[in-house]
């Protein structure tokens, strides 16, 4: 790879800051411009992962702001972008529009074929449509490629690894002996809620109340994770002594280390903490993406809406001392980072000719 190389690196989700120092951490010789869109702990945990970027949008708690936003965003990032060889983002169609207008080359990372499963996720196939016209999609193997090639893209576009996204930050974790210095509590349990409003989850009602209740009546400590959309409040009704919201943003891996189980109405965390080999729940209110489904059949995730059942899963688990086995996460980072060497290699050489 040339030392000449800049790619623009665009943060746009909270999982995003570590997945990407990761991958770029394992690239030393590529230069990067960095933008951070503000949504929900984005910009914290970039500066928790030490980038140096501009904040370039934002994200709505308005649904219909939110699905504006988008575009606006679109045309944004278009326009403002800092200049690049080669973009890379990670579910983030705004990217790979602003960078297909501008002219570069974009690897896109995915792992959301959730319109592989759920029907009359209209907003999520268009997005889907956007997300292929990236020059290259990087998925894990457990993916539904047929959510990119129905768009456009070709086979020789998509580049899969076995694994999960997860692995590639994962494979440099290293468990901090002081984090729990910073919560009222030793043990605990971590819930994340619903996306609700997203596009891609048609419900709006929450199980939350009633699995912090559950929680709670069984004598376990909860750090919940609002997500900032009204959802704070289903703790007011509890003692902050036994529900902990965190005043500042935490290192989600770092919290579902020293856990005795990560609870989430989405994906990341739960994948996460699976990754980890810590306890994983996920209460998301539809059909799993594949990733997620495979992690159900292999044992490594439960599934349930069920605050009952759930509870009952999380005090079966043992909270045995573990000692970080991350060799499998770090050969899927291997794979992946010779991915998009190869990839950049490829692109570069092309602009020379």
């Amino acid at each position: 790879m040339s030392d000449t190389n800049t790619a623009w690196v665009d943060l746009v989700s909270p999982s995003h800051p570590f997945f990407f120092k990761s991958l770029l951490d394992e690239l030393p010789e590529l230069n990067r411009n960095v933008t951070v869109r503000q949504k929900t702990e984005t910009v914290g945990l970039a500066d928790s992962a030490g980038f140096d970027y501009d904040i370039l949008g934002r994200d709505f708690d308005n649904t219909f702001l939110r699905k504006v936003g988008i575009p606006l965003r679109t045309i944004q990032a278009t326009l403002q972008a800092p200049d690049a060889d080669i973009s890379l983002s990670s579910r983030n169609a705004m990217c790979v529009l602003a960078s297909k207008a501008r002219g570069i080359p974009s690897i896109h990372f995915t792992d959301n074929d959730i319109t592989a499963h759920v029907d009359g996720l209209h907003i999520e196939k268009l997005y889907n449509r956007f997300e292929a016209q990236a020059t290259h999609n990087v998925v894990p193997a457990a993916f539904d490629t047929n959510e990119l090639t129905r768009w456009g893209a070709t086979s020789e576009q998509i580049h899969t690894y076995d694994g999960y996204k997860e692995d590639i930050y994962i494979a440099n974790f290293e468990p901090d002996t002081t984090f729990q210095d910073q919560l009222p509590f030793n043990d605990y349990i971590v819930i994340r809620p619903e996306a609700l409003g997203a596009a891609y989850v048609d419900t709006d009602q929450s199980i939350i109340p009633e699995l912090l209740e559950r929680a709670t009546d069984e004598g376990l400590n909860v750090v919940y994770l609002p997500r900032g959309r009204d959802d704070e409040e289903y703790a007011e009704p509890f003692s902050s002594s036994g529900v902990y919201i965190p005043s500042e943003t935490l290192d989600g891996l770092q919290l579902a280390w020293y856990s005795d189980g990560v609870l989430t109405g989405s994906g990341t965390m739960a994948r996460e903490a699976a990754c980890m080999g810590i306890p994983a729940v996920s209460f998301f209110p539809e059909t799993p993406l594949s990733v997620d489904q495979e992690m159900i059949n292999d044992g490594m995730i439960f599934h349930s809406r069920d605050s009952q059942a759930i509870v009952e899963f999380i005090d079966s688990q043992s909270t045995r001392d573990r000692e970080a086995d991350i060799s499998r996460s770090e050969d899927v980072l291997s794979d992946v980072v010779a991915t998009v060497n190869s990839i950049i290699n490829s692109e570069t050489t092309k602009n020379e000719l």
